[in-house]
């Protein structure tokens, strides 16, 4: 096994760096070549930023993309593919170990959803396909779990860069949502990914995402209180989104027809979502630069407002692959004007800029839907290069993350991995824990006797002294209870008693793939030191026992070791 370390580890994520920023190029160039194709869009236009579909037509690409998709959904079913895992998941379960045959699946679809007008993003995609490769080019050189993990990081970290000409966005992102946690030793090759892969975008063609603020009013120290207001606005709206997503998901379900055909349902709806507007289509590059050129009314920005929102909720639910990271800011954007609107009527003497609401409004809501409250602060900065918006930024943010923390406890991605059944509430690595098994601990050299065998004769065969616990068997070989040899000793013995009298914690046993957090509890629910393991709940066939104090030494080994590897120390 290489051990990765120092130079190495940069030099490994300068590349991942490079590769992601030129694959998030071709990919954006792609999804844009395809909404000129089917759109009829004039060159260096953006889809979502078009007044009105040029032909009623055009409402019908999200439909079509809706078959397509439908397509991959039967084709992948027929050759039995499990769910696609994405770097979040990987980072938590499985030491960042990712499938190409994943990542390929999840980047066509995003770009088939995003090129034929569905509104969600291509972020998705982009992450999925720098961390892809990043994990196949670790696990190639046979590097160490962390290793592994931190270049997967910076896969994902070097995509959002290069989405967003923001390489301390991408930085962050990897930080906070990838890899889980910042530390020093990770600071350099996260970095280093992040500022190549905006080199790479830019050398190659990538279309910088900078919002253009000018004439900004200065921010005074009575304005705090209502941005603090839009932050927990904003942290409440994505709550909101997430939940609406999940209905309508849910009803899509309901319905008595085939998977493959919900996309084209979808597609349907949001193409008569377009035809009222085309900012609710794809992911809104265009509309949300649109919306900080222009000076829209308060009723205009609502009724887009709910538009995406529906746009989005039922792309998503439907089927259509994709994310909400655009999708939040544009959201998030409009949501703020909305309240700038709303506050000068209520305190015309506060004097919220609506552009500055706007910037607000977009990283709130953002940092509830997406999480990270540092780097949609530095995605504020980045793309606007305004300093002076970054303190109010940052504490829109943090109210909006610690609102969604208290009271939802997911972000968009967490939150679907919850309604899978797995409880992943971020990167960190808990994946060594369910490794980490009562089959690997166990001891398997088991003393047992017959449950019906009488005191006096148990005495006789087991002195004290000899054995600290005998596991008692019925008659039919399979587990009756744990026998305590000195409370047998101790115990004064009836004529014809036997062993199974005395025997404790019938109802408390292990199997061998419990991992360490389902054996702790099984313990303390027992108030044991020691149990049985069997091969399974139904037979009860004993193959060897645990204590509880060998499993938290081997847990705090673990956790020690998974520590330091973060840390940098291992």
């Amino acid at each position: 096994m290489l051990e990765a370390r120092g130079i190495v580890v940069v030099l490994l994520a300068a590349l991942v760096g490079t590769v992601s920023g030129m694959l998030v190029t071709a990919m954006s160039q792609a999804v844009q070549w395809l909404h000129w194709l089917l759109f009829g869009l004039p060159p260096g236009a953006r889809l979502s930023a078009m007044f009105s579909l040029s032909s009623p037509v055009q409402a019908a690409m999200p439909a079509i993309g809706g078959i397509l998709l439908g397509l991959t959904f039967i084709w992948l079913r027929k050759h039995r593919f499990r769910t696609p895992v994405d770097p979040i998941e990987a980072n938590a379960l499985y030491g960042g170990r990712m499938s190409l045959t994943d990542t390929a699946i999840i980047t066509v679809q995003t770009m088939i959803s995003s090129g034929f007008g569905a509104s969600v993003g291509l972020e998705a995609g982009y992450t999925q396909v720098g961390s892809g490769l990043a994990s196949r080019l670790a696990r190639l050189l046979r590097l160490r779990r962390n290793d592994v993990r931190v270049l997967v990081g910076c896969g994902a970290a070097g995509a959002i860069a290069a989405a967003f000409d923001a390489p301390l966005t991408g930085a962050f992102y990897g930080f906070e949502l990838i890899i889980g946690i910042y530390s020093i030793a990770n600071l350099a090759p996260v970095m280093t990914a992040a500022i190549c892969a905006s080199l790479s975008a830019e050398f190659f063609g990538g279309v910088p995402f900078p919002l253009e603020l000018a004439g900004l009013p200065q921010l005074t120290a009575s304005q705090y209180l209502p941005f603090i207001l839009l932050g927990l606005l904003g942290g409440a709206v994505s709550i909101a989104i997430m939940q609406l997503v999940t209905l309508v998901e849910r009803l899509f379900a309901g319905l008595s027809i085939d998977s493959s055909l919900r996309p084209v349902i979808g597609g349907c709806a949001v193409g008569l979502l377009g035809l009222i507007t085309p900012q609710v289509l794809s992911s809104g590059h265009g509309a949300l630069h649109r919306e900080f050129a222009m000076n829209y009314g308060l009723g205009v920005v609502a009724s887009v407002f709910l538009l995406k929102l529906a746009a989005s909720a039922i792309s998503l639910g439907s089927g259509f692959r994709g994310g909400l990271f655009f999708a939040s800011l544009f959201l998030g954007a409009l949501l703020g004007k909305i309240f700038a609107g709303a506050m000068a009527f209520v305190s015309p003497a506060t004097g919220i800029d609506p552009a500055v609401a706007a910037v607000v409004g977009m990283t709130s809501l953002a940092v509830g839907v997406v999480g990270g409250p540092l780097t949609m602060t530095f995605l504020a900065l980045e793309s606007t290069r305004d300093l002076t918006l970054t303190g109010v930024v940052l504490t829109a943010s943090i109210m909006a993350a610690m609102l969604v923390r208290e009271t939802f406890g997911y972000s968009f991605s967490t939150w679907r991995f919850h309604l899978r059944g797995e409880t992943i509430r971020s990167a960190q690595d808990i994946g060594w824990m369910r490794s980490l098994t009562v089959g690997l601990m166990m001891r398997k050299d088991v003393r047992m006797v017959d449950a019906s065998m009488t005191l006096a004769e148990f005495r006789e065969q087991v002195p004290l002294g000899s054995a600290q616990r005998i596991v008692a068997l019925d008659a039919e070989g399979r587990y009756a209870g744990m026998l305590i040899v000195a409370e047998l000793h101790s115990e004064p013995a009836e004529p014809g008693s036997t062993v199974l009298t005395l025997a404790r914690f019938k109802d408390a046993v292990l199997v061998p793939a419990m991992n360490v957090q389902s054996a702790a509890e099984t313990f303390r629910r027992a108030g044991a030191e020691e149990l049985a393991v069997v091969e399974d709940f139904d037979d009860r066939v004993v193959v060897g026992l645990l204590t509880e104090g060998h499993l938290l030494r081997r847990y705090a080994e673990e956790l020690d070791k998974a520590r330091r590897d973060l840390s940098g120390e291992g």
